[in-house]
């Protein structure tokens, strides 16, 4: 994509105003309202976006007007997802905001347009390496997945005995939730036995790998070869006992047996890890609580403080 305006404003909710050049460092954009030690330290929008919003107007909208630091062209920033990375000859940005909050009549932008572009398309970054950017700079999009591993502990899945179901439906609504939210998961599906060892291999190799985040389903319960919570332990660096202390009562309110799981939440490194049931009923409804306050953890986990 092209960059075709850099915009500054001295106070926030303002418009922008085009300068021949920005100074970016860690704080953001110098001389610009929206620098410091946060997460929305830049902003982009692109011209295509912006020449759909201009009907409602009725006329041209300049770069900058909408309050962003950054107007490229030839991008389709529909496409960005969370954690995604902008590049450009030293600079690195990364992606921890789509979208933002509206304040109406406290914003000087919604009171003489009547409404923003920003709180839907606005694409926000932080600064990873800093530099500058001047308009006919060409900005390199870099796609970042989310890396989640789903494993199933089942001695009969594993021999095939019968086909995986957790697995998969773990997979399926985990993939609708981030889609939905502009994140790009990515999969990594493994069946294992039953033993503890093979499965702290299995974590440990993700936490080293990097992956974001790991689900397991099975062996949560009292049986002989129920070793799932205790091999997540031996790896975990903490554990988020709050998350499926909550499942456990909202579901054994009116299903005892809810409350005999043993399901842990944990993260090691930067990897979050969370052991389920193995059941498919038990994923449904495990699942969307998991999802509830996941991209606060991942963000959590990547240093990205949604806090002003």
């Amino acid at each position: 994509m092209r960059v075709l305006s850099v915009n500054v404003s001295a106070e926030k909710g303002t418009p922008k105003r085009p300068v021949p050049e920005i100074r970016i460092d860690e704080a953001g954009v110098a001389g610009d309202a929206h620098a410091g030690p946060w997460h929305r330290q830049v902003s982009i929008l692109s011209r295509e976006i912006i020449a759909e919003f201009e009907p409602r107007l009725g006329r041209e909208i300049k770069p900058g007007e909408l309050a962003e630091n950054v107007t490229v062209e030839g991008a389709d920033l529909r496409a960005v997802c969370m954690l995604d990375r902008f590049l450009s000859e030293g600079l690195e940005l990364e992606v921890t905001q789509i979208g933002k909050a509206c304040h109406g009549d406290g914003c000087a932008i919604f009171r003489e347009i009547g409404a923003c572009v920003m709180p839907g398309e606005g694409v926000f970054c932080r600064v990873i390496r800093g530099g500058s950017l001047r308009p006919g700079d060409r900005l390199e999009h870099r796609p970042r997945a989310l890396r989640i591993g789903i494993v199933t502990m089942s001695d009969r899945a594993s021999r095939g005995v019968y086909e995986d179901r957790g697995g998969p439906r773990i997979r399926e609504l985990t993939a609708c939730f981030l889609r939905e939210r502009r994140w790009r998961p990515e999969f990594e599906m493994r069946v294992l036995p039953d033993e503890r060892p093979a499965l702290v291999r299995e974590l440990e190799a993700a936490r080293d790998r990097g992956l974001d985040v790991v689900f397991t389903t099975g062996g949560t319960g009292i049986g002989p070869r129920d070793v799932t919570p205790e091999a997540v332990q031996a790896v975990a660096d903490k554990v988020i006992p709050g998350i499926m202390e909550h499942i456990r009562v909202k579901y054994g309110a009116e299903k005892p047996n809810a409350l005999l799981s043993r399901s842990v939440a944990a993260v090691a490194r930067r990897t979050l890890i969370y052991a389920l049931p193995g059941s498919v009923k038990a994923v449904e409804e495990y699942v969307p609580e998991i999802l509830r306050t996941l991209e606060h953890l991942v963000l959590t986990l990547h240093a990205v403080d949604h806090h002003p």
